[in-house]
């Protein structure tokens, strides 16, 4: 006869952990943040100098606030370093900058976005911030294009940024904030009123939403829908760097996959080998056949004016190599020092499209250096991060985690953006600088470590490979 055991096996059902829902506020304004720093000039665009500014101010607020009131887990011995110094020596440009209020009103977004970057790391687990910032994109590109289809169809013109109807013809359609191209085959601009900054958001969009789509994240179907939107907005912004770097980005996401292959470690060494000769062959050929490139891409040989640009910048950098004449990212067109200072297509140029050349005008060959190294530091733990597999026992065979290929594939984009653009200095460039190094220094392991292991526990994430 069968007989009920007082001592059963297994343990009695229970409901599964959730969320508290003050952690899906906080992930929510975490998420606010992600897209405020994607969004970049968007807020400009939109509502003007005083509302961007009351953006920022209160948005920073918020966050002290919480760094305050949630005091989490920081290891302060391992902080991005290089990165701080930058800010550290940014902050001290004040001394000797010859455009002091320039210098002072960008620092106050520098400081600010480092704050919030640093925050969204420190309060969200790495599959977290992969989901997060997976949402900051679906609201950048997806409002992107919604505007674009509202342009087209309802406003069905042109329109200037603060929702202004030209009066007529535009002498220049760089002044605009749509050009009401997205049926005519031109390249459009999205939210940002820059084909070039949407391009890059729509690159980073691909990585993003890839890595959560082989996460096997719920509503894959959809997932491949956002793939499918940001590489068309990809194509429709047209912008010759932005496919530059995707090419890079694609080629290190191939060279990543490459070295996971490896069993020994004297393999590493053979393909590290063939990556050099490879990536020197492509840099020749790139070289000899700019021109063509140029073309194809629709591109002058000059880079689109950048040429004459990085002269101007380059010869007043050479007035103070050292220091530099004072931080300010990005130049601010209606101090004196700036306005009029180059112009292009009639308008006063606030960035000197080469991050280097820019970190060089403003602090020197010190600052350059710092930024050099802020860089070098990132990217050779992202590459390790990625590459090397996750160990932390005796088991050697653990699989990788798609999470991994986040800052890789990060730091390949802000690199080869940073050639002709200077969005790495600031907005989600530095942004994502920031978290994705302060997060590999506090985690270096998905899913290990005191904050990764306390969040989960909190959160009820879960830790195996199908975690979205």
């Amino acid at each position: 006869m069968t007989a009920h055991t007082s001592h059963p096996l297994a343990k009695p059902p229970a409901a599964p952990l959730r969320e508290t829902s003050a952690h899906l506020l906080l992930r929510g304004w975490c998420i606010f943040l992600l897209a405020a720093a994607l969004g970049g000039t968007s807020w400009l665009m939109a509502f003007g100098t005083v509302a961007s500014a009351a953006v920022v101010v209160g948005s920073a607020l918020v966050s002290i606030v919480l760094w305050l009131a949630l005091r989490p887990d920081v290891q302060w011995r391992r902080l991005p370093w290089f990165a701080m110094a930058y800010v550290v020596l940014a902050v001290a440009s004040l001394a000797w900058s010859a455009w002091p209020a320039a210098t002072a009103l960008t620092l106050l977004l520098l400081v600010s976005t480092t704050l919030q970057a640093m925050l969204v790391a420190a309060v969200l687990t790495w599959r977290e911030i992969v989901r997060a910032t997976a949402s900051a994109l679906k609201w950048i590109l997806g409002l992107s294009i919604v505007f674009e289809l509202w342009v087209s169809l309802v406003w069905q013109g042109p329109i200037l940024p603060g929702f202004v109807r030209p009066d007529g013809p535009v002498d220049d359609p760089i002044v605009l904030w749509s050009r009401d191209n997205l049926f005519d085959g031109g390249r459009i601009q999205g939210l940002f009123g820059n084909a070039n900054a949407l391009a890059y958001a729509a690159l980073l969009g691909i990585v993003v939403f890839g890595i959560r789509f082989a996460l096997r994240a719920p509503r894959r179907t959809l997932l491949a829908c956002w793939i499918a939107l940001s590489a068309y907005l990809l194509v429709r912004a047209g912008s010759a760097t932005a496919f530059l770097s995707a090419a890079f980005v694609a080629a290190v996401l191939v060279s990543v996959l490459v070295m996971r292959t490896t069993r020994r470690p004297g393999q590493r060494t053979r393909y590290y080998l063939a990556f050099a000769l490879v990536g020197a062959g492509g840099l020749v050929a790139v070289w000899a056949l700019r021109d063509a490139l140029l073309d194809v891409l629709g591109r002058s040989s000059d880079l689109t004016g950048r040429s004459d640009i990085w002269a101007a910048v380059w010869a007043r950098a050479m007035e103070r190599p050292v220091l530099g004449w004072g931080f300010s990212t990005p130049w601010v067109p209606t101090d004196p020092a700036f306005d009029g200072w180059i112009v292009d297509h009639g308008q006063t140029v606030m960035q000197a499209h080469d991050m280097w050349l820019d970190v060089l005008l403003q602090l020197g060959v010190v600052g350059a250096a710092v930024m050099a190294f802020a860089y070098l530091a990132f990217v050779w733990r992202s590459w390790f991060f990625a590459v090397d597999r996750p160990r932390w026992d005796l088991v050697a065979d653990r699989p990788y985690s798609p999470i991994t290929l986040l800052p890789t594939l990060t730091a390949a984009l802000l690199v080869m953006q940073g050639v002709a653009e200077s969005g790495p200095l600031v907005g989600w460039g530095w942004f994502f600088l920031v978290m994705l190094a302060f997060k590999i220094k506090q985690a270096p392991l998905v899913g290990r470590g005191p904050t990764e292991l306390r969040l989960a526990g909190e959160q009820g994430e879960r830790l195996d490979g199908q975690a979205s």
